[in-house]
């Protein structure tokens, strides 16, 4: 699969999701497999008004690469120049969030609100096409609900509007995170189109990884199975390799490795507490430990980094 100027083989994609994908976390995740990042999506309309914040959010690095930023706005205008804004960043392409099933943005048609006005949808593409020079990609969802399931007419859509790659989170709008990511989509979308194809939606274990990927879809991405295991891309692309389940990693490379998160995420942070923002991270590299609720509720009173380090190094399952 070609993006930009790398040439990927199957690769394994960390979803961006909001307030949880930072670079901290992008960072360990790289170093934990995973081919391609994408930033936490930010609002063009904030990016135009030169927002601090929404600036701080799309900051890129080289070790992450290949990145996108992801934006999203339903105001062509906005769209187009923001995506001039985050060239400048110098990601690996520009991704347009057209799949976001939250309440107060689909009221603004934004995210999958654009899958109520395919006029306007459309419009958006080909203005963040004609914002940048870098790649333009998409991530959208099957259609607003059961009864409108649009998205081989949109699949087209975007490839016609020059979009380079087209990520699909098997739901509908409705569905938010309920119910079961249909995947049969994958294989008929994968047919009408001949830009890239990255599958979405219910990645938990490498298994479901390998059987995405016999959908015939070019790229996996993995969202919410990733928060829970970070470990998910190198156990994946093992499977994927030699048909054999890696050992789950052992108590002190969890603790290792959610140090070395906490560490990052105080450095990247622009927040004033950023031990207490880390605080819905220690679920992930924590569960299934046994004896592990004294830990986690001590946790959740710290605010100091150092105390925070000195607990985790601390503790001892036994225990």
């Amino acid at each position: 699969m070609k993006l930009a100027n790398y040439d990927l083989d199957h690769p394994l994609i960390l979803a961006p999701m909001e307030d949880i994908t930072d670079l901290a976390f992008r960072l360990v995740c790289k170093r934990l497999g995973t081919d391609i990042t994408v930033t936490e999506f930010t609002a063009a309309e904030a990016l135009i008004r030169n927002i601090p914040k929404a600036l701080k959010k799309i900051e890129v690095r080289d070790e992450e690469r290949p990145v996108g930023i992801q934006l999203f706005g339903s105001r062509p205008e906005a769209i187009r120049e923001a995506a001039a804004i985050a060239e400048q960043l110098k990601p690996d392409f520009i991704d347009i969030n057209c799949g976001c099933w939250v309440k107060n943005h689909v009221a603004r048609l934004e995210g999958a609100g654009l899958l109520k006005n395919l006029k306007l949808f459309e419009a958006v593409v080909r203005a963040a096409v004609s914002g940048t020079r870098l790649p333009v990609t998409v991530k959208t969802r099957l259609g607003w609900d059961d009864n409108s399931i649009v998205i081989m007419d949109v699949a087209k859509m975007i490839e016609d509007a020059g979009a380079k790659m087209l990520t699909l989170h098997c739901r509908t709008r409705s569905q938010a995170h309920r119910g079961f990511a249909e995947w049969s989509w994958l294989e008929k979308v994968k047919k009408a189109v001949s830009i890239p194809l990255i599958g979405n939606g219910d990645v938990i274990t490498p298994a479901d990884v390998k059987t995405m990927f016999a959908t015939g879809c070019d790229g996996v991405m993995i969202g919410r199975g990733a928060v829970s295991n970070p470990w998910i891309f190198q156990q994946a692309k093992h499977y994927l390799k030699t048909g054999e389940l890696l050992p789950p990693p052992s108590f002190n490379e969890k603790i290792a490795v959610c140090i070395e998160h906490l560490k990052l995420s105080c450095q990247v942070k622009t927040c004033r507490k950023p031990v207490v923002a880390f605080r819905k991270h220690y679920a992930g590299y924590l569960n299934g430990m046994p004896n592990i609720s004294r830990l986690r509720a001590d946790l959740m009173t710290i605010e100091d980094l150092d105390t925070a380090i000195s607990r985790l190094t601390a503790f001892r399952p036994e225990t």
